[in-house]
């Protein structure tokens, strides 16, 4: 008898197809501090939340904005109206059903004024905000806001039957979360781990993975030897994990590793209130007294890109003609000396008033990257006379009780930036107060025109220009020394199928991994 399903390779086939089942372990360094998105600002609790909550758009794999919760849209002529169609049928983890009105609370709570978050600005652009029925919102913006249509993502969407007439921060839903996502929250364990089960009901399909175990483990040696150990299924690599620890063929008949430059950067951040860096020509100094090529060879081992400012170098509101600073100690001595700096002791440190130069960076644990490159930054202002420390803390500290409060002269950190160009929430000068991401108290008029006027026009060459300005402006004040964009470097076992890297890179499309059945483990 002729057997089709016999041939060669036929039942390898079917072996590969995807299937439901398994769970994927991810590392990370940090654990998440608040599991409402609106309430945070750590990757850590956003990283969690985006698979537990849905907005109402979302980015594809090309960067196209595309429905979420929302099936459709139409922008009025003038571009101060946007209604959004939702998607029906959908309903939140404990049952409920989704409807226009929970997105009608969550606008209302992250605009009031009660509520301690850093992303309420795109909002109060709206002038009303309207239910017209189930399943129809309706937002009228005072003026023409560019960044509208993509600040309606995860933020806003809440479970009002569960949250009308709470103290949000107090609520349980900020360690137990219920969203309407491809994931269920299950348990957190403080410092230890936080697992997630597939939402079998999910509107866009079940998700192929059955579980999710977000582990923290806050050295990345430790979680090196835990993915080697099976311990961890997923994890970002160091540059030297990836350059020198993972090329034997072992190594990669087991996992596969990808490469590819995110939207971010890492930079060293000042303290605008503190006396020491309120003269822009220390801060140019401090940046032509680092090295960045130094930086990306030694540290990052070539993987990375040198920053010039807070945009991922080839998109379209990047502009390559900014000031640079190239490693120039002298020209770093004399801007000193022209701000009042001066080594009149003779001990090596540079003094005015008595006072010697010396700050501390701050820093948080599991970071090498940061760590090695705050140790070459420490010895290169060593040899023009700045004494520098470096104090190291666990992440919710570092961000609570330093971040928040200001309590910090300088500090190594690193921004993802989004697709949408605007940067009014990080640098415009009423983002300053407690808890908003404008931390550092930079403030400039011009900054603030650009930014506002951005926001304002829909017109690309035109946004262009006025981001073009605004990055030529930091790049003389310096309120950061911009260092590097730092590859992302993740690496996943190759049980896991279906990953398609693209311009979003990988997570764009992680409800369709899957594991074949006959590698599938055990539920752990």
């Amino acid at each position: 008898m002729l057997c089709l399903l016999c041939a060669p390779g036929a039942w390898a086939q079917a072996d590969d197809a995807p299937s439901y089942g398994d769970t994927i372990i991810v590392g990370s360094i940090g654990d998440a501090s608040n599991l409402i998105p609106m309430l945070s600002s750590d990757s850590a609790s956003h990283d969690i939340s985006g698979l537990v909550y849905n907005g109402l758009v979302k980015y594809d794999k090309d960067l196209n904005l595309v429905g979420d919760l929302a099936e459709r849209w139409e922008v009025s002529p003038d571009g101060l109206t946007i209604t959004f169609h939702l998607r029906q049928g959908v309903r939140w983890h404990d049952g409920a059903p989704f409807t226009a009105e929970d997105i009608l609370f969550g606008f209302r709570t992250i605009t009031d004024p009660k509520t301690p978050t850093a992303y309420a600005g795109d909002y109060l652009e709206v002038k009303r905000a309207e239910v017209l029925d189930k399943y129809t919102f309706r937002v009228t913006y005072r003026k023409p806001f560019a960044p509208g249509l993509t600040s309606w993502g995860s933020l806003v969407a809440l479970p009002k039957h569960l949250l009308a007439g709470q103290d949000i921060t107090k609520s349980k839903l900020t360690r137990h979360p219920i969203g309407t996502g491809p994931y269920r929250f299950k348990e957190w364990v403080t410092g230890e781990k936080i697992v997630l089960e597939s939402n079998h009901d999910y509107f866009e399909g079940r998700p192929y993975i059955d579980g999710y175990i977000y582990r923290i483990i806050p050295d990345p040696a430790t979680m090196f030897l835990e993915l080697k150990a099976g311990g961890v299924d997923w994890m970002g690599l160091t540059p030297i994990q990836y350059r020198r620890q993972t090329n034997d063929p072992a190594f990669e008949r087991e996992f596969h590793k990808y490469k590819y430059l995110p939207f971010s950067y890492t930079y060293l951040g000042y303290n605008l209130l503190s006396s020491l860096f309120q003269d822009k020509r220390v801060r140019q100094a401090i940046s032509y007294a680092i090295d960045k090529e130094e930086i990306i060879k030694v540290i990052l081992l070539g993987l990375g890109e040198a920053s010039t400012g807070p945009y991922k170098p080839g998109t379209w509101y990047y502009n390559p003609h900014v000031k640079r600073y190239p490693y120039d100690p002298e020209q770093a001595r004399r801007l000193l000396q022209e701000a009042g700096w001066q080594d009149t002791d003779g001990d090596g440190i540079l003094d005015r008033n008595g006072k010697p130069f010396e700050f501390t960076i701050l820093l948080n644990w599991g970071n090498q990257e940061r760590l090695k490159s705050a140790e070459l930054i420490q010895r290169r202002l060593g040899q023009i006379g700045i004494r520098v420390k470096l104090r190291v803390m666990e992440w919710a500290s570092f961000i609570n009780e330093y971040i928040d409060k200001k309590r910090f002269e300088a500090v190594i950190l690193g921004w993802s930036t989004g697709v949408d160009p605007d940067q009014y929430d990080i640098w415009h000068s009423s983002k300053t107060d407690y808890k908003e991401l404008n931390f550092i108290s930079y403030k400039n008029r011009e900054v603030d025109t650009l930014l506002e006027k951005a926001r304002r026009t829909f017109n690309r060459e035109e946004r262009k220009r006025y981001y073009f300005r605004f990055q030529e402006i930091l790049a003389d004040e310096q309120p950061y020394t911009f260092l590097f964009v730092p590859y992302s470097l993740p690496v996943i076992h190759t049980r896991f199928r279906g990953i398609q890297p693209a311009p979003a890179g990988i997570t764009y499309n992680f409800i369709r991994w899957y594991v074949p059945t006959r590698e599938q483990r055990a539920l752990r």
